[in-house]
């Protein structure tokens, strides 16, 4: 603005902006100060989220209009705005999701013709009430044979007893070609895939949501789960120290024939 001469002769004002590529209301322009009731507007915006700071401008708009001052929800959010404050909430952590995505890994199943056992592995994780709380049931399979290949019993959700069980389950049969599990931190993490990698076998995540993409784990829980009784007689099995697959194979068995 400060080219702009209005005593030039030899150049009118319009041509000046118009070389200057200027609009002739931004030089004329001038800045309306804040009202006296804006300010007070503000004052009590600003009171209000001191006190509540999890009101966004919507809550905020409702309760001034309730004590009697009438304003739109645009001028409420404006003025939030002007101030630099939002509703504090809990937000997604996109950060957390996008450093994870370097495990994640292309879903390998689709249309896939599996046709021999070893063909793929698969494994998921379950939980069981009990008294005490919860413990947590892995359980990995073929899924050509729906054969249960190894299995383990955990009180908690550490990655530590996942890995502890692929490890068995690779020592004691024939490595497959892929193994396909869901997106949790257990198999997303550098033990499990460092491991998968390392004896050659291809990686398959099912998609986010996709329930369906590990229908037969799904399946076996729902199994084991409708025998609430042979759940009870695989946590003895596991507090003394006994094999706990076999039986888990012989109540699938009659599953297994129907597919």
């Amino acid at each position: 603005m400060q080219m702009i001469d209005e005593g030039f002769s030899d150049l009118s004002l319009r041509h000046q902006f118009l070389l200057l590529n200027l609009n002739r209301s931004s030089y004329y322009y001038q800045e309306i100060a804040e009202s006296e009731q804006d300010q007070n507007i503000a004052n009590k915006i600003s009171e209000l989220w001191l006190k509540c700071p999890f009101y966004g401008y919507r809550k905020i708009t409702a309760v001034l209009k309730r004590e009697g001052i009438l304003i739109n929800h645009k001028k409420v959010l404006r003025l939030m705005q002007e101030m630099n404050l939002s509703a504090i909430f809990p937000k997604a952590n996109k950060n957390k999701w996008q450093k994870a995505k370097y495990n994640q890994y292309p879903y390998l199943l689709k249309d896939l013709a599996i046709d021999k056992t070893n063909h793929v592995w698969a494994t998921d994780i379950t939980y069981i009430r009990l008294h005490e709380g919860f413990v947590y049931f892995l359980a990995i399979i073929d899924l050509y044979s729906r054969f249960i290949l190894s299995s383990y019993l955990s009180t908690s959700l550490e990655a530590e007893f996942c890995v502890e069980t692929l490890q068995k389950a690779l020592k004691n049969y024939q490595h497959p070609e892929i193994f396909n599990t869901d997106q949790g931190s257990q198999f997303t993490g550098f033990d499990w895939c460092d491991l998968l990698k390392e004896k050659n076998i291809k990686i398959s995540h099912d998609g986010k949501g996709r329930c369906f993409d590990n229908i037969v784990n799904e399946r076996l829980w729902r199994t084991v789960n409708m025998k609430k009784f042979i759940l009870k007689v695989i946590i003895l099995l596991t507090k003394l120290e006994l094999n706990s697959i076999n039986l888990l194979n012989s109540i699938t068995t009659k599953d297994r024939i129907n597919h």
